[in-house]
């Protein structure tokens, strides 16, 4: 992830001076410049993420359905921060050096190889503990990473280059430091893997130590933001599969269908709490940068996680899940709740007006944490607090608006 902030000198950014021939030179782009949306390649790579979050998402059903939630959430929170670290460190380096010429292009190609080929690993690293596909897949990702970022520095000077350069040397380091996952016995990794995630979330404050790289604000905004959808649509996509599967071969509509709703529900309200305040405005500083971008992990690994959720309800349902309904049902409230608590955190609370609107979504998460002991309409209880903290939040701002 890269980071600015309005107080420091920004690099020397001339986007216009770049050669027009297959080759370019990588030179930082415009920070305030107009119309910066998401490319074509850009939301390419996101889909293929898609993949590499559906096989953590079937690897925690099938964990949680077991009666093994606490590896399985273990493991998928160590899968899932590969695959967002991954987003992060493509995502914001293109906000600042995207030049779109022909080995941008293959280098960017490169790095979704190397997301299937962690896909790939998932459930490996899941029920045998072997990450060595995971770690060949970041291998190929951060090679490419590597590559971009001596790119850049080729193409910049002074402390801009050096920002580049120290991306590029923290990156091949932690990536060295990753090999402890194949080697360590299998009691030492999660000690591991917590030291590495903070190696590698100390790299770009490291980096960026002097100056700060030229990412745009409404273009990290848009770009979270359309991961966001994605991760919301894989959680309706993995639901729907799994209540089609269940009715085709039980033909249980009446216990499956509150479910079904209750769901919908959810992912409708956590699609509205997402967008319904400008997430751009608030990446005004270096600080509220990087707690904005890595506040994230939280959003998207719940969102992906109420889909899993979502399955092992209704795997409940019809019998096939060794848990408690009780236990179903908190699969669903629990991300669904750390996904409300967390939209508040990082930006729903800065747009809020008095003490009512700002309790909404604080009050909605734990309401939500309550409903798994209501019973078989657990999931539709949830999904109906959550529409509801939709609905009072348009009125209290309509009615703040009127007032204005």
């Amino acid at each position: 992830m890269t980071t600015s902030s309005s107080s420091e000198p920004e690099p020397t950014r001339t986007p216009e001076a770049a050669d027009r021939g297959p080759l370019r030179r990588m030179t930082a782009r415009a920070k305030g410049e107009a119309h910066r949306v998401a490319s074509p390649l850009e939301l390419f790579f996101d889909l293929c993420f898609v993949v590499a979050v559906a096989q953590g998402g079937v690897q925690l059903v099938h964990a949680v359905a077991e009666g093994h939630a606490g590896t399985g959430i273990m493991y998928y929170a160590m899968i899932f921060f590969a695959i967002w670290w991954a987003w992060m460190n493509f995502t914001w380096f293109a906000s600042a050096y995207d030049n779109d010429d022909a080995l941008y292009r293959f280098v960017t190609l490169l790095q979704i190889a190397g997301v299937l080929v962690l896909a790939a690993g998932v459930s490996r690293a899941f029920q045998d503990h072997d990450f060595l596909f995971v770690w060949l897949g970041y291998v190929i990702m951060r090679l490419a990473m590597i590559t971009q970022w001596l790119r850049a520095a080729r193409s910049a000077g002074g402390a801009e280059r050096r920002m580049a350069l120290r991306y590029a040397g923290g990156v091949l380091l932690c990536q060295v430091g990753w090999l402890g996952l194949i080697v360590l016995p299998q009691s030492a990794r999660p000690w591991l893997f917590l030291v590495m995630v903070l190696v590698e979330l100390a790299v770009p404050v490291f980096a960026e130590r002097h100056v700060p790289s030229a990412w745009h604000p409404h273009h990290i905004a848009e770009r979270y933001g359309l991961f966001t959808i994605i991760v919301l649509g894989e959680t309706i996509a993995a639901a729907t599969v799994a209540v089609k599967s269940a009715a085709d071969e039980h033909e249980e509509l009446g216990a499956l269908l509150p479910i079904a709703v209750g769901g919908l529900l959810i992912v409708f309200a956590a699609w509205w709490v997402y967008f319904v305040v400008p997430g751009h405005e608030h990446l005004r500083s270096q600080r509220q940068a990087f707690l904005w971008g890595y506040g994230h992990y939280l959003i998207f690994a719940s969102a992906a996680a109420i889909g899993a959720g979502l399955e092992v309800a209704v795997e409940q349902a019809i019998g096939e899940a060794h848990i408690s309904r009780l236990a179903a049902s908190a699969a669903v409230a629990l991300p669904t709740a750390l996904f409300f608590l967390t939209v508040w955190a990082l930006h729903s609370r800065h747009y809020k007006a008095g003490i009512a609107e700002q309790l909404i979504l604080p009050t909605t998460s734990l309401l939500i944490i309550v409903c798994p002991f209501l019973g078989e309409q657990a999931v539709l209880v949830a999904g109906i607090v959550a529409a509801l903290a939709v609905v009072v939040g348009v009125t209290l701002t309509a009615r703040r608006t009127v007032k204005a």
